[in-house]
């Protein structure tokens, strides 16, 4: 499947699940919704829902922009800076000093798919795993 394909593929909103595992022990649980949704030459990827850590809970969210080019997919903070590639490979590096975010997308049980996250430095130390359904 070609980037531009992909991109068109998850257009329209998800359900979305995540589990983020801090080094700590604790863990933190997101549940909301994901849409991707057509802007001009780019996607804009809008995530909403609650983040629940114990017994405290409140609203989160974020926004990326998604750019197909011919070989990946481009994907960029809200404000148009670089933050990671999807392609064929579905895996990629993020450096932000002076911690590290590998990630690696799955689309194996299409329709449904998911994004692992492990995130390691001084300031940091987490696994993520984010789960997408069809809304």
């Amino acid at each position: 499947m070609s980037p531009e394909d992909r991109l068109a593929a998850l257009i329209g909103p998800w359900r979305t699940q995540r589990v983020i595992r801090h080094g700590d022990g604790s863990v933190v649980r997101f549940e909301g919704e994901t849409i991707w949704q057509p802007d001009g030459t780019l996607t804009r990827c809008t995530e909403t829902g609650t983040l629940t850590q114990g017994d405290r809970s409140f609203e989160a969210g974020r926004e990326t922009i998604w750019i197909a080019t011919p070989d990946a997919i481009d994907i960029r903070f809200a404000d148009g800076r670089p933050f990671h590639r999807l392609d064929a490979t579905g895996r990629d590096r993020h450096d932000c000093p002076p911690d590290l975010y590998d990630l690696h997308y799955d689309f194996s049980v299409w329709p449904g798919w998911s994004v692992r996250w492990r995130v390691i430095g001084p300031r940091k130390d987490y696994r993520a795993l984010t789960r997408y359904r069809r809304a």
